[in-house]
C-alpha cells in the first residue's frame, strides 16, 4: 500500500486555511450577475447545488461527469472506469495520494506505469511519463473546474496536462468540490492562492509562493498582468497553461466530483 507523504507543516496551515475560506464561499450558493451570492441554509445543500450545475455543464461540454459523496465512492467509481490489462498511467496528484488510488492502480490486474516507484532510476521514471500518451487510461485531478464545465490546469513540465488533452483513449479526473469556482478568473486566482503556492511546497521548489503562501504576481508593487506573470525562477510552476471545455471526443474525459476536500 502506498504510505501517504508527510507534508511541511506550512503545506497543512495553507490548507487548513483555504478550507475555511471555502467554507465561507460554500455557505453561499448561486453567483448572482454582479458576484452577489445568495444564502443558503444548508452548507451541503449549497455544495450539492455547485456540483449538480457543474456536472450539467461538463456533460454539455461532451465530458462524462458524476457526483459521489465520498473519497471511497470516489475510489469505487475509479475502479468502474478500469478494465484488467489496462494500461495505466497518472499526473501528479495528491488527491490520488488522499483517496488511496495508488492501492487500485498498483493492483498485478492492471498495467501500472508507476511513476512513484521507489529505488528505480530517472530516467526509467520519465519513459514511464512518456508512456501516459499510449496508455489506456490516465487518472489525474485538476486545478480547478469552472461551473462553466471547464478544466483550468497549470503546469510546470507539462507532463500532466499534455496526456488529458491528447492520447491516452480515457481520461479520468476526480476533483474534490474546494476546486469548483466561478470561471476562468476564479480558477486563475486559485491557483495564484492555493494551488500552486501548496504545490511549490510539496515539490520543495524554490519559489515566492512556497515562500510566502502566494503569488508575487498579486503583489501591487510586482503586479504583471497576463499567465506570464509571477515569479521568474527557474522551479516556477506556471508555465503551461491549459483550459480544456468541448471535447471532440465525447465521454473520453470522465470527470468524477466528490463531496469532500481533497488536494490542493
Amino acid at each position: 500500500m502506498q504510505s501517504k507523504h508527510k507534508f511541511p507543516r506550512k503545506i497543512q496551515k495553507n490548507k487548513k486555511r483555504a478550507q475555511k475560506n471555502l467554507t465561507i464561499v460554500e455557505s453561499y450558493v448561486l453567483w448572482e450577475n454582479k458576484g452577489v451570492i445568495a444564502m443558503h441554509t444548508s452548507k451541503m445543500e449549497a455544495i450539492y447545488k455547485h456540483m449538480e450545475k457543474t456536472a450539467s455543464a461538463l456533460r454539455r461540454n461532451r465530458m462524462q461527469a458524476e457526483i459521489v459523496n465520498t473519497r471511497s465512492e470516489a475510489r469505487e467509481k475509479l475502479k468502474e472506469y478500469l478494465k484488467e490489462g489496462d494500461v495505466i498511467a497518472v499526473g501528479g496528484s495528491e488527491t490520488l495520494n488522499e483517496i488511496d488510488a495508488f492501492e487500485i492502480l498498483r493492483d498485478p490486474k492492471y498495467r501500472f506505469l508507476d511513476r512513484y516507484e521507489k529505488d528505480v532510476d530517472r530516467s526509467v521514471i520519465e519513459e514511464r511519463m512518456r508512456g501516459a500518451f499510449s496508455a489506456d487510461v490516465f487518472v489525474t485531478s485538476t486545478n480547478a473546474v469552472t461551473m462553466d464545465g471547464e478544466l483550468y490546469n497549470v503546469d510546470g513540465n507539462g507532463n500532466r496536462v499534455a496526456p488529458m488533452i491528447f492520447g491516452p483513449k480515457s481520461v479520468v479526473v476526480i476533483v474534490g468540490y474546494n476546486k469548483i469556482v466561478k470561471d476562468i478568473d476564479a480558477a486563475a486566482q486559485r491557483v495564484k492562492t492555493i494551488a500552486a503556492p501548496s504545490n511549490a511546497l510539496r515539490l520543495n521548489s524554490d519559489t515566492y509562493c512556497a515562500r510566502t503562501g502566494v503569488c508575487n504576481g498579486l503583489r501591487q508593487d510586482l503586479y504583471e498582468p497576463g499567465i506570464c506573470g509571477g515569479c521568474h525562477t527557474p522551479g516556477r510552476l506556471c508555465c503551461d497553461y491549459v483550459i480544456m471545455s468541448q471535447q471532440r471526443v465525447e465521454g473520453r474525459v470522465k470527470v468524477i466530483l466528490v463531496g469532500e476536500v481533497l488536494g490542493f
